[in-house]
């Protein structure tokens, strides 16, 4: 990554479990096949030491839930960062700010890793999930969503900032293999589009509809119900952004939905860098 035309590959993946995952296999089967040179995790459901991985080739950051079996994120990184944060900076988000209706606290759901390189941020976030009842819509749409914006709007002063994982949000209805069902349902109500649209307007690019602005029935996340994987009923809820600097340096953006594994599949970018 030190070299200045060198390639880098960035993969994000909310595994829903990585401990399930890496028993079947199927973890280490992808890194052979895909071989990211930065692994962005959502939803681990594990502490670094329940995992059974051992992948010399990287160094591997994990923040975890203090709720057992739930959440998490981690990076698995070729190169060591210059620092690594866990959540956010207190400045920006107290613990009154991240409680939500239910008194559950954010800040304890292992949710964001940011490591910092040479040449940017790297950012891996798990979106809280606004539930079927709508129960943490508004805790998303005037807490969450605001404060994370400000944070990725802030570092991206310092240095190019790449952002990805599970957003929870499907942005507009080629999003989606059933729109005009789901209108106002959780993942694609108007609050939490507009909080997507937001880091669009904030200057931050979308990878995959930047290269690929009309490419139909492209999902990242399949429901179990009704084989619907299997007939390709699904979202697009997983995300690479980056900022507006790094326009001309995505080279590839891309959906790989043949892993298996989890009930999403992973997403990512090649940038020169």
């Amino acid at each position: 990554m030190n070299d200045a035309t060198k390639e880098v590959k960035i993969i994000s993946w909310n595994v829903n479990g990585i401990r399930a995952v890496t028993k079947k296999g199927l973890f280490e089967q992808f890194i052979t096949e895909h071989d990211p040179d930065i692994l962005c995790l959502q939803e681990t459901k594990a502490e670094q030491h329940q995992s059974e991985i051992d992948l010399p080739q990287y160094e591997e950051y994990w923040f975890s839930a203090q709720k057992k079996g739930y959440s998490g994120t981690a990076i698995f990184t070729k190169e060591i960062p210059l620092s690594v944060r866990n959540g956010f900076p207190p400045e920006l988000c107290s613990e009154e700010d991240c409680i939500d209706e239910q008194g559950r606290n954010a800040l304890e759901e292992g949710r964001v890793i940011t490591a910092e390189y040479k040449e940017f941020f790297i950012v891996t976030v798990y979106t809280p999930n606004t539930k079927d009842d709508l129960s943490r819509l508004q805790f998303r749409y005037k807490q969450w969503d605001p404060i994370f914006l400000k944070y990725v709007t802030e570092l991206q002063k310092k240095k190019p900032v790449i952002f990805c994982g599970d957003l929870n949000v499907a942005h507009k209805e080629i999003d989606l293999a059933r729109p005009k069902e789901n209108i106002g349902k959780h993942g694609f109500t108007s609050e939490e589009r507009e909080g997507f649209e937001n880091f669009l307007q904030a200057g931050f690019i979308d990878t995959f509809r930047h290269l690929f602005p009309d490419k139909t029935e492209q999902y990242t996340w399949w429901t179990h119900w009704a084989k619907a994987r299997e007939r390709n009923v699904g979202w697009r809820i997983d995300y690479v952004l980056v900022s507006e600097t790094l326009k001309d340096r995505i080279k590839d953006a891309f959906i790989l939905p043949t892993v298996m594994g989890s009930d999403h599949c992973p997403v990512g970018v090649k940038l020169s860098m």
